[in-house]
């Protein structure tokens, strides 16, 4: 499926490519601040829950209008919740428990390069070396940050059960990419949102209730709602909305590039929130993913 693009909308998407990760990032925050006070899977389950508790009542009489074309479109927007609220909802939070922030981090930035690969193979998608060479000097300032610019911590990278759970939720949020864009459907955006939503609270619920049975009980206290909440907004709703606008303006390929800034956004959030301190690496890395990006979309693929 091609980009859609418009005289009046050159900008726009652009802006979006930037402001999108912003609110995506926030979802280290839940990271590593709410998985200390509600289980992964829990937390993963009930974020999903309120996504679609809150936006039900503004598209439910479009669902409901349209739900001879539901039961058309069924087995794709399972796939697409299970995807992309089951798989990377919950991989993220369960491989925390088991991996560093600096694994994750890394095994991470591989989606967007599954994106390109599944998009060309699966699609067809045209990808030029200039979006390939950005997405390189995006891979290195990434790895920059994330690594403190020490080349050691690569040369002694050993994998652990939680890096794999990672590995999983890159291919799980590359595979939610390429279908979310090239699968038509006759729902608006927020209406498939909400169904999308719907599937994903409903693909973590065996997982929520084994991990209630017999890991972790979940408290159900002022703390967890204002976790949860958090999580279904900002890198739930406004995050997942804005993504899909950027993937109807620039294609895959080039919007699984907010990855990257992602990884940006991330550490300016640590140094902010969690006292991190501002190092030149950030600098170095950050400067190189901007550069990346910039590469990336300036010349368009051949």
């Amino acid at each position: 499926m091609k980009p859609f693009l418009t005289k009046k909308s050159n900008l726009y998407p652009y802006l979006l490519l930037f402001i999108q990760p912003i609110f995506m990032a926030t979802n280290i925050i839940v990271a590593r601040g709410g998985v200390e006070y509600v289980p992964p899977i829990s937390l993963a389950f009930w974020r999903w829950f309120f996504v679609f508790l809150i936006l039900a009542p503004f598209f439910y009489l479009e669902i409901y209008k349209k739900r001879k074309i539901f039961k058309k479109e069924f087995l794709k927007l399972f796939f697409l919740g299970f995807m992309g609220c089951g798989v990377c909802g919950a991989f993220p939070f369960i491989a925390g428990m088991s991996t560093t922030m600096a694994n994750m981090g890394i095994i991470y930035t591989s989606s967007p390069v599954f994106i390109i690969i599944l998009s060309v193979f699966i699609f067809g998608e045209k990808v030029g070396l200039s979006r390939i060479f950005g997405l390189i000097i995006c891979l290195i300032g990434v790895v920059t940050i994330i690594t403190k610019g020490n080349i050691n911590y690569l040369l002694n990278f050993s994998f652990t059960s939680g890096d794999f759970w990672m590995l999983g939720a890159a291919a799980g949020w590359a595979l939610y990419s390429i279908y979310l864009l090239n699968w038509k459907s006759s729902f608006s955006l927020m209406g498939r949102f909400t169904l999308i939503a719907f599937f994903g609270f409903i693909s973590l619920l065996p997982f929520y209730m084994l991990e209630q049975a017999f890991l972790f009980k979940t408290n159900f206290n002022l703390i967890f709602f204002a976790w949860v909440l958090f999580a279904a907004v900002s890198p739930g709703i406004i995050a997942f909305t804005l993504y899909t606008k950027v993937q109807r303006h620039l294609g895959a390929s080039l919007t699984g590039f907010t990855l990257y800034l992602f990884a940006v956004y991330g550490a300016i959030f640590g140094i902010i929130i969690f006292e991190e301190i501002l190092m030149p690496f950030h600098y170095f890395g950050g400067a190189l993913v901007f550069v990346g990006v910039y590469l990336a979309r300036k010349i368009k693929s051949s």
